[in-house]
């Protein structure tokens, strides 16, 4: 459900009420978001940049009993060509328990982590039923609660799940709010050429809000409620993820169609920029 922020009228109590009428609320920070901070454009090729990108490695379930192995520097899964970051998901069974191979790719590097600012990632993402593409970002600490997931937080900027064609979800995740419970905070829409063309997708995260546009439009905010970690942890740095995952348990709800890979997600680029409050 998308949050809509407006000013609402101020109603002045009449003559006969007690006390002074209730005053308006503070005006609410606005802030900018135009110095870039960090960003890889892919106008190389090869391997993805080693001093911007690392990978997350393995083939346990990720949690969510997922299919996939990710590999690490493995061109197949994870390339630079064309201009673009190609993350490829296959059906081979590379390792023992895993009939499928992908790439997790995560920003490293200076500036690669961020405590609020703009987060811009131009992508076209993969279908195919069984396939679950994410843009997504994760804290580089874990202080709070049970020092791991959900606690402290998850901002999911894009998902895409293949048996439910060009519907969009951004989401986050927190000790208060999360799927597990089934309480997470969504927005979803629908882009009739998801999986056929590219869509900037971006999320603008404030101390006040998260909030996730496609193409410029908003289809997601979330506000921060002001009751403490469990509901708003973030407020610390977090960096970015970029992967497609097979199967799982919601990726894989409805199966998965062996017939359907390889799949690819193709990513233009990813660009962070500061957050400045505005004068």
């Amino acid at each position: 459900m998308i949050s809509t922020l407006f000013t609402g009228l101020l109603l002045l109590g009449s003559p006969s009420e007690t006390g002074p009428p209730t005053p308006p609320p503070p005006p609410t920070p606005r802030y900018t978001f135009s110095k870039l901070a960090w960003a890889d454009e892919f106008n190389y090729s090869g391997l993805p940049d080693s001093t911007k990108w690392t990978y997350d490695v393995g083939g346990s379930g990720w949690g969510n009993k997922e299919q996939q192995y990710y590999t690490k520097k493995r061109r197949e899964n994870a390339r630079v060509e064309n201009g673009h970051l190609v993350v490829e998901a296959r059906k081979e069974a590379l390792m023992p328990g895993n009939d499928y191979t992908s790439a997790r790719l995560v920003s490293r590097g200076k500036g690669s982590s961020q405590l609020y600012g703009r987060f811009e990632i131009r992508a076209q993402i993969p279908g195919g039923r069984g396939t679950w593409p994410a843009i997504w970002m994760l804290p580089d600490k874990n202080p709070y609660g049970n020092h791991g997931w959900p606690d402290n937080g998850e901002i999911d900027i894009m998902e895409h799940v293949g048996y439910d064609p060009n519907v969009i979800h951004a989401t986050t995740h927190c000790k208060a709010y999360y799927f597990r419970i089934n309480t997470q905070k969504t927005g979803i829409t629908k882009l009739p050429d998801a999986t056929s063309a590219y869509h900037v997708y971006a999320m603008e995260w404030t101390p006040e809000t998260i909030t996730a546009y496609i193409d410029g439009q908003i289809y997601f905010a979330h506000r921060n409620e002001g009751t403490g970690w469990e509901t708003w942890p973030w407020d610390q740095p977090f960096h970015l993820l970029l992967n497609v995952a097979v199967g799982g348990e919601w990726g894989g709800l409805k199966g998965v169609d062996e017939a359907a890979f390889p799949q690819q997600m193709l990513v233009d680029y990813v660009r962070f920029y500061e957050m400045k409050r505005a004068s």
